[in-house]
Formats: C-alpha cells, structure tokens, sequence
C-alpha cells in the first residue's frame, strides 16, 4: 500500500467514525412577527436570529423563546448590521429592501398565505429547505398532524361563527375555515372570505355558537363591534369557545393546536 493510498484510508475511517457533516450554523432575518415563528422553531441552538420588534408580543406563538434574541427594525440598515445567511418574511419588508437583499445574494424564504393545511405544509416545507433545515420541518409537521388527529377524534360537531373584538369573520376559503372544519364544525359566515360583521343581524338571526379570537387583548379595536354590549349579552347565552390571538395570526403549524382546542373545548359543551 502507498503512502497516499494509506493516508486516503485513514481519512475515510475518520469521516465514517465522525458522521454525516453538520450544517453550517445560520445568520437568520425575520422580518415580521409570523416569520419570527417559523425561525424560531426551525433554528438550531447555534444559528444567530435577528428577530422583529413584535417577537415577544402577547399574540406571538413563540414569545418565550423569542426572549434570548435580538429584536431589529426590517430596514436595509439593519440588514446591513445582521449580515443574514437567509431572510425569513411573511408580510414584513419594503420591496426596496428585497431588492438590495437580493442583489447581494441573501436568500429569502417567503411565507405564503394559507387557506388550508396544505398550504400551510407547503410553506413550513418551503422555509425548512431554504434554512437547511428539513428535520426540523418535519417534525413540525408531525406536531401539527397528531393535533389535527386529535381534533377530528374530539367528535365535535354543528356551526360556528368566527369573530374578531374588531368585528370581523372569516368564512370557508380561509386558514380560520380549514380550523373549523379540522375541529368538525361548519362556518356560519355568509362570505367564504373574511368580511366584517353585522351586528343587527346577529342580533336578529343569532348563531348556535361563537368562535372568538384575539379577545384576550384590548388595543385599538376597544371599540370595534366584536365588543359591542349587545353582542356581549347574545354571548352570554350562547356556546362560546376563545381563542388566544397567538394562535390564529399565521399561516402556521400551530393553526392545529387552535383546532385540537376548539374542538375538545366544543365537544365538552
């Protein structure tokens, strides 16, 4: 055996012995609130997360974990500062932003909106390929599929309708419809999409139940006609189930875990 062949050898015991290579850890940008979600969970403990100022608000899934990274504002400035392998985005980022991202070769990974699981598979699929990080993805996936079996298992049953304090419903062709539908209720909207409410008309054709999400916060919408005193009555007689705003306001995984709760909590009434 020659020296080369004997040294070539070696080295092919060493990497067997060591294993598949690691991936490289990640500098990762999250440009708005729903893509902090998606870097939080999909990040290894060594990659380095620039995070949006909303990271740790009360409505954020991952608030907690949100706590040991820096938050910075979605300007070029800061992108210039955090120097980021990946972008992460679902809504946030001026396209004068993307544009000089893109030119300086930074991957971006897009949150598409969802209006089903599917979809809602496709972009924790999407996200995980482009941070490298396809195990990870997976096992949100399989979270997301157990409490979806949950759900459908609860037995819950009827119709319901969706409402936000600031007087807005969603019906069938919405992330918020495949919730309901997960959970084995019908959405009582008139409109497949989103669409504000009337009040007198709920006042005069009630629903059999209520839906109500992002009711644990009282902004701006204080004043908005999900909280109007007449409705708060109808509620009151009413079946009502809430969901905490944390879980609804992304395309996400953890639309499952709002399903899983809505219909434990429905079956048990």
């Amino acid at each position: 055996m020659t020296r080369a062949r004997g040294a070539a050898l070696v080295l092919g015991v060493v990497l067997l012995l060591a294993g598949p290579a690691r991936a490289e850890p990640l500098r990762i940008l999250s440009l708005d609130q729903c893509a902090d979600q998606y870097a939080l969970a999909l990040a290894r403990p060594d990659d380095r997360l620039f995070l949006s100022p909303r990271a740790d608000d009360s409505d954020s899934y991952m608030r907690e974990a949100a706590a040991e990274h820096p938050r910075v504002r979605p300007t070029l400035e800061a992108a210039l500062i955090a120097r980021p392998d990946v972008v992460v985005r679902y809504w946030g980022g001026e396209p004068r932003l993307l544009a000089a991202l893109g030119r300086r070769g930074v991957r971006v990974a897009t949150i598409e909106d969802a209006s089903d699981f599917d979809g809602v598979r496709r972009n924790v699929r999407q996200v995980a390929a482009e941070l490298d990080r396809d195990a990870e993805g997976a096992a949100l996936l399989e979270d997301m599929d157990t409490r979806l079996g949950r759900a459908a298992a609860a037995g819950a049953s009827g119709s319901a309708l969706y409402m936000t304090p600031g007087g807005f419903t969603a019906g069938d062709q919405t992330l918020v419809g495949a919730v309901m539908r997960a959970a084995g209720f019908t959405s009582a909207a008139e409109s497949p999409w989103f669409a504000p409410i009337s009040v007198e008309r709920l006042l005069f054709e009630p629903p059999a139940r209520f839906v109500l999400a992002f009711y644990e916060r009282v902004r701006a919408d204080w004043r908005g006609a999900g909280r109007h005193p007449a409705l708060g009555r109808l509620m009151e007689r009413r079946e009502t189930v809430s969901l905490p705003g944390s879980l609804m306001g992304c395309p996400a995984w953890f639309a499952a875990e709002a399903a899983e709760r809505l219909a434990v909590e429905g079956a048990e009434r």
